[in-house]
């Protein structure tokens, strides 16, 4: 019964994965919300926790959807739960730290712990698997009493040292290799994956912070007085949003998908390139989004280093994730990657002369810079080899 709910062809993403993102792209919405509403550097921990969280629970949930069918009503109704589940964590994210911290956490445990479970059922009889999703069961159930732990106690900071706790736990199990006492560790050649799959589930979360990014342009543009600054602030906006999607998908995208398909070791490629390397390129899509709405809605304040933090420090990090994931499939840093990163220093630096119309306008700038410079680069090479 199990085996039946098990991918033949694993590489095409279903619409029930698909439905399933609708819940991200709330989630998402609630976490750059967080950071606008508390723009301060407790505000931005916070953030931080609370994205690496919804991030977590995603990736997770993408690793297990490489290998079940989603076509199927077993799986289909393990989708629908977690969305429940992840309706009522995304609701909560606004007062996870307050009073809503037990809908947080306990919905988070649920999702994970509950994901687990199925799986183990799914591959019981697999003694090779059924000892791996033990192992995860270890991590997730040891984190989750940090979890519930934290969110029964009503100081503010001791809530956010557990949550940090139990998150450093999980994040530290694939690092790890899911290491047991008992057990001992889990082989990476265990998780045979889709490339091709694990590509476009990524490419599809990234788009829907890039997605966020125009929702909260447009939104804030369309609530103002229409004035030449605000119009040049939200234009530069869409402009580096554009700018994003193509260092991403231009060549990153494809090459990534090709490497992982045709590796030995497709699970150690997945862990580094796309559960962790993966992170700063959606954190710096999403902090980029709270930094366009702020150049839109105040185009002519002078851009402090506060402001820079997220116009700048999102297109640093973005750029910086993005360098690694294509390392990881060509061997090196891309250059142009690395000019695009001394130009945010310098633009960040240079921030308290300058309003934050010409922030945006530049960070918009660098990423064109950095899209068409690698464009070029790889044109000419594709000549030399021809």
């Amino acid at each position: 019964m199990a085996r039946q709910v098990l991918r033949v062809d694993n590489s095409r993403v279903g619409y029930a994965e698909l439905f399933f993102d609708l819940v991200f792209v709330f989630a998402i919405t609630q976490v750059s919300h967080h950071l606008l509403y508390h723009y301060t550097l407790a505000g931005a921990a916070e953030t931080a926790l609370l994205f690496l969280a919804v991030w977590w629970v995603w990736i997770y949930t993408t690793w297990v959807l490489n290998w079940l069918d989603p076509e199927t009503t077993p799986v289909r109704m393990l989708l629908f739960a977690m969305m429940t589940a992840g309706l009522f964590l995304s609701m909560a994210i606004p007062t996870a730290l307050g009073d809503r911290g037990l809908v947080f956490a306990g919905a988070y445990v649920a999702m994970q712990i509950g994901r687990t479970i199925y799986m183990l059922w799914v591959v019981w009889s697999d003694l090779r698997r059924r000892q791996t999703y033990y192992r995860i069961a270890t991590y997730f159930a040891v984190a989750a009493v940090f979890w519930i732990w934290g969110a029964l106690v009503e100081d503010h900071a001791l809530r956010l040292s557990l949550w940090v706790l139990a998150l450093g736990i999980e994040f530290l199990g694939p690092a790890a290799s899911y290491r047991v006492p008992g057990l001992g560790r889990d082989q990476t050649t265990s998780w045979r994956v889709s490339g091709a799959h694990m590509a476009e589930r990524c490419g599809l979360f990234v788009i829907i912070c890039l997605g966020e990014t125009l929702l909260i342009s447009g939104a804030t543009f369309a609530g103002m007085d229409w004035d030449v600054a605000g119009l040049l602030a939200f234009l530069a906006s869409v402009l580096g949003t554009g700018g994003m999607w193509w260092v991403y998908f231009h060549i990153g995208h494809r090459r990534g998908a090709h490497q992982i398909e045709h590796a030995e070791d497709t699970g150690a490629i997945a862990r580094r390139s796309y559960t962790y390397y993966h992170i700063p390129i959606v954190a710096g899509v999403v902090l980029s989004a709270v930094g366009a709405e702020r150049a839109i809605a105040h185009p002519e304040h002078l851009a402090t280093f506060a402001e820079g933090a997220s116009v700048i420090g999102g297109l640093a990090l973005f750029l910086f994730g993005n360098g690694l994931f294509k390392r990881a499939s060509s061997r090196w840093f891309p250059l142009s990657h690395l000019v695009g990163l001394g130009l945010c220093a310098v633009v960040f630096l240079a921030g308290p002369w300058m309003t934050l119309l010409v922030q945006n306008l530049l960070a918009a700038l660098i990423l064109i810079l950095v899209a068409v410079w690698e464009h070029r680069s790889l044109s000419a090479a594709n000549e030399a080899t021809a």
